[in-house]
């Protein structure tokens, strides 16, 4: 990979294109606004973007629907949108150090992470999903022998995602591949701290001969763009991730509309439970601190809560600690850079907010901890030992590169308290006793979980929560179900 002065060159020269993406064009807000896009690397103007709002969101709405309507997408044959789709997963990788750049600008993600990871990880995903689009197959029921009863798969219509910050390209491609796939149309709201990438996506799948209308970018901030498209009538579902709060105005909106389908994905808190027999503290140690300092635990399922049990907590303290030694941190424009910026201000001052809290109940710093002020957005990787379990920083995402460390007394206690939040995303147990582990994870109220590993991912296997971490899955064969519904037709063979 390039080093930092190519990386800083190519950045200094970027000129990236900030309008929104609708029927096929690139547009100006209706309403001629803008806001501006603010690097967390070194708070410089990126650029100003097109700021959408109602008539936005009618706009692109509208041409989502007419595209759905004639057919021309939606019926289309299906090995020709697979190819269309699979050409579109070759211009993204084409594309990838300049989509890799505008991630890195908007959020602060490392180079290195934007380009291996989330450009590489989207593409996979179109061309996933591209490749089941001829490879999936409806139903014959068993009807009696003077009859035929089919069961298909038809596509909803119009479908509105609403993405976040922290894995733009990432969880765009999870929500608007699928739902591609099976012959939607689509309108994507990405957040407003990161609309870039989304821009070039919308542009690439244009080029690769996607028709006009079918996926459509409308920038803006939330309460106007996102809100309007939450309330849409000619919305058939909303695909959100994102904050509870946030999900539960989106269920709200969809009520007071017209009772859309509402798929939602809302954080967590997630745990990694180690036990006193595990087997590699030193693996142990590596995956706990990647698993919440990576993309500076700005991850919804960021093993946040570290629950040990027995003796063995200022071993894997020490262990961790001796990690990080190797864990840089510093330029997300650096390649060798493992750890980058918080994305905002107003992020960083939420971090800082439960930083402040640390000592006032008996918690201390085992490393870290440090608030962040002025025009830096770098926050350490801190762990805080001696954390309550019924404690505001046991409880609450923080969504920074901050473990809270719990200690049971035993399997039980362990288990009470890695199932004792609202949330139910993700979490871990770590121990050299298979039968064991496997027993304490079917236990575990959560949508994923790892046992002996952390945060191990494919776009194979689906990605969702229990409880308040939401209802809806990303990811697999079942996303394809979830922009789709079953239709029963019979046919009277007499």
């Amino acid at each position: 990979m390039s080093d930092l002065k190519y990386w800083e060159a190519r950045a200094a020269a970027a000129k990236p294109e900030s309008r929104m993406f609708i029927n096929g064009k690139f547009v100006d807000a209706a309403s001629g606004e803008t806001f501006d896009d603010i690097s967390p690397r070194d708070q410089h103007l990126i650029t100003k973007i097109a700021a959408g709002d109602t008539e936005d969101v009618n706009r692109a709405v509208a041409a989502a629907k007419t595209s759905f309507d004639s057919g021309v997408w939606s019926e289309m044959n299906p090995r020709d949108k697979k190819a269309i789709m699979l050409k579109w997963a070759d211009l993204i990788r084409a594309n990838q150090e300049e989509l890799a750049l505008l991630e890195t600008l908007d959020v602060g993600k490392p180079i290195s992470d934007s380009m291996n990871v989330d450009v590489m990880g989207a593409a996979r995903t179109v061309q996933w999903y591209a490749e089941a689009i001829d490879k999936t197959y409806d139903e014959i029921a068993p009807a009696p022998r003077n009859a035929l009863a089919m069961i298909t798969r038809e596509p909803l219509g119009v479908i509105g995602a609403v993405v976040p910050w922290n894995y733009p390209m990432i969880i765009a491609s999870w929500k608007v591949a699928p739902a591609l796939a099976m012959g939607n149309s689509v309108v994507l709201k990405p957040a407003e701290q990161s609309s870039l990438s989304a821009i070039l996506l919308a542009k690439l799948a244009s080029e690769a001969g996607m028709p006009d209308g079918v996926f459509n970018v409308v920038t803006g901030l939330g309460p106007a763009a996102g809100q309007a498209l939450a309330r849409h009538n000619d919305v058939a579902k909303l695909a959100f991730t994102g904050s509870g709060p946030t999900g539960r105005k989106m269920l709200q909106y969809a009520a007071e509309s017209n009772m859309k389908q509402v798929a939602l994905e809302l954080g967590g808190k997630s745990p990694q439970v180690v036990l006193d027999d595990v087997a590699d503290l030193d693996a142990c140690a590596s995956a706990i601190a990647w698993g919440i300092y990576y993309n500076a635990g700005q991850t919804c399922n960021a093993g946040s809560r570290l629950i040990v049990q027995g003796g063995i907590k200022e071993e894997l303290f020490a262990r961790v600690t001796k990690f990080l030694d190797t864990f840089k941190v510093g330029d997300p424009l650096d390649p060798a850079t493992m750890m980058g910026p918080i994305v905002s201000k107003a992020q960083r001052d939420r971090v800082n907010h439960y930083l402040e809290m640390v000592g006032k109940n008996g918690e201390r710093f085992v490393f870290g901890g440090e608030t962040a002020t002025g025009e830096s957005n770098m926050i350490a990787p801190t762990l805080i030992d001696g954390v309550k379990h019924d404690s505001v920083l046991s409880q609450e995402e923080i969504f920074g590169p901050v473990l809270v460390a719990l200690e049971a007394k035993d399997e039980a206690e362990a288990l009470a308290m890695a199932n004792g939040t609202e949330y139910g995303l993700a979490g871990s147990v770590w121990s050299g006793n298979i039968a064991r582990a496997h027993n304490f994870a079917r236990k575990l109220r959560a949508g994923t979980v790892w046992i002996n590993t952390f945060d191990m991912s494919d776009v194979i296997t689906p990605f969702g929560g229990f409880k308040g971490s939401g209802s809806g899955r990303d990811k697999s064969l079942h996303a394809l179900e979830n922009y789709s519904a079953l239709k029963t037709t019979w046919v009277d063979l007499n």
